[in-house]
């Protein structure tokens, strides 16, 4: 039997949220077990990684007995080891790690421990992320400055296309998701993924407004 690790308070759409450890190729994968009224059957399905790994999350009917979760588990570790087996090997944010920035390689480089700031800089082996202060915060603090621009960059590009179009945006709301890039609510609010900063400059302005467009028709009709 797979342990049960842990349970959440259920979400506001009566969802029941609860997480185990499925063991792939001699790693332990974590499973969110996500109980849907509104599915017949359980489905599994891969979630990329965002922080530290990969995991995977199951769909099941409200009610589904535990024995065959595991048992649906233990049928399907063949396939989750594939898909985890084609999965690009995950860049982590340390000293010394290259991440695009702007679609530009950039090399993170720890610079002392002197007043803690982050700024980009060029060295003799090209672009660098300076980071300073205490070296265990090199990641939060480069993932801080990677949003800001981010922000920076996608709020100059709104404001050029909301005045393309006369419109106007209720705010601009950067969010960590990991099926889409951007969205606009009924409300006029825009959010995107603050990793639209890593891709080219002119997709991110491709983006910004295409969700801009959606702050006059909301639908992808022939007339947005």
């Amino acid at each position: 039997m797979l342990s049960l690790l842990k349970k959440r308070p259920p979400p506001r759409d009566g969802r029941v949220e609860r997480w185990t450890l499925l063991e792939v190729d001699g790693r332990q994968v974590d499973v969110r077990i996500v109980e849907n009224p509104r599915t017949s059957r359980l489905t599994l399905r891969l979630v990329p990684a965002t922080k530290a790994q990969e995991s995977l999350k199951l769909t099941v009917p409200p009610g589904t007995p535990e024995g065959e979760v595991d048992a649906f588990l233990m049928r399907n570790k063949n396939w989750a080891a594939a898909r985890l087996s084609r999965l690009p090997e995950v860049t982590r944010i340390c000293d010394g790690a290259i991440i695009p920035l702007r679609d530009q390689p950039h090399r993170i480089h720890h610079a002392g421990t002197g007043r803690g700031v982050v700024s980009v800089g060029m060295e003799d082996d090209g672009p660098v992320i300076r980071v300073f202060g205490d070296a265990k915060f090199t990641p939060r603090k480069v993932t801080d400055f990677l949003k800001r621009q981010a922000k920076q960059d996608l709020t100059r590009a709104v404001e050029h296309y909301c005045t393309a179009l006369d419109v106007k945006a209720k705010s601009i709301t950067l969010r960590d998701t990991t099926s889409r890039w951007g969205s606009c609510s009924s409300s006029g609010a825009l959010n995107f993924s603050w990793r639209i900063i890593l891709a080219p400059p002119e997709v991110l302005n491709y983006l910004a407004a295409h969700e801009v467009a959606h702050l006059r028709e909301m639908n992808h009709s022939d007339r947005f």
